[in-house]
């Protein structure tokens, strides 16, 4: 018999409502909505409705990782597009790390006022030959190593929810992802806010840049901090950020 998902305590998916604007928050590969939660409760308090959903196969099992593939994660996110979009007139997509990937990828198709990410990488950070041939070996090494992180945050680091390693089925989903990303930046048209550390060491600040140049859009804002890790929503430079996302959405 098949055993529904328990999702993992405090990693729930959120929709807080607010009046006018909206904001889809989008968390990273292997993570959960629990990494958007202190950015959504900003922005509630600015009175913009907020909904973070939780992409398919997160936040669960990494099994259930393993049985999802990206059209299921921009499908989650299309997901809380039509729940939200009905009841906001002008509607924002952030995304953290591959959420950001999502989002770009979202924004090509759907009808958005402007797109944000947050530590996105532009490719895959490692350069490999082998993982070209991931799908093919998945079955033998079904699982990756993450490594150790780079928190600046010892507190957020500890109450941190995300899978232990990464899925190496996942990983060549991730690949795939990064293509329809690379296709999609080009065409954008949309007023974009790109963020990152220097310090992020699981995608290097020069992604940033990269980013950047490919976008297609003429309205590109970017913002460097240099006192956080990769998942900046939980750390110490959160507070400038939070500020600096509220005002690029207030002035579109």
């Amino acid at each position: 018999m098949y055993i529904f998902p328990r999702i993992i305590p405090t990693a729930e998916p959120f929709y807080l409502l607010g009046d006018n604007i909206g904001c889809i928050l989008v968390h990273g590969f292997t993570g959960t909505p629990k990494e958007m939660r202190w950015l959504g409760e900003f922005l509630n308090e600015k009175s913009i409705g907020v909904i973070a959903p939780r992409l398919a196969g997160h936040a669960t099992e990494p099994g259930d990782m393993q049985r999802s593939n990206w059209q299921d994660w921009v499908a989650s996110v299309e997901d809380a597009y039509h729940l939200i979009r009905p009841n906001v007139e002008k509607l924002f997509i952030i995304g953290l790390s591959m959420g950001g990937i999502l989002g770009g990828v979202a924004v090509s198709y759907l009808k958005f006022e402007g797109l944000i990410t947050i530590s996105t990488p532009y490719e895959i950070p490692q350069k490999d030959w082998r993982l070209r041939f991931l799908r093919q070996f998945a079955h033998i090494m079904p699982k990756i190593d993450k490594g150790q992180g780079d928190w600046h945050n010892q507190d957020a680091e500890k109450d941190h929810v995300d899978y232990p390693y990464q899925p190496t089925r996942s990983i060549a989903e991730l690949l795939d992802l990064f293509t329809q990303f690379q296709i999609s930046l080009p065409k954008l048209s949309l007023p974009s806010f790109h963020i990152h550390s220097t310090q992020d060491k699981s995608v290097p600040f020069t992604h940033l840049q990269k980013i950047v140049d490919h976008n297609g859009s003429t309205d590109k804002r970017t913002l460097t901090v240099h006192n956080s890790g990769h998942v900046i929503t939980r750390e110490p430079d959160r507070f400038q950020v939070f500020e600096e996302i509220y005002d690029f959405i207030s002035n579109q």
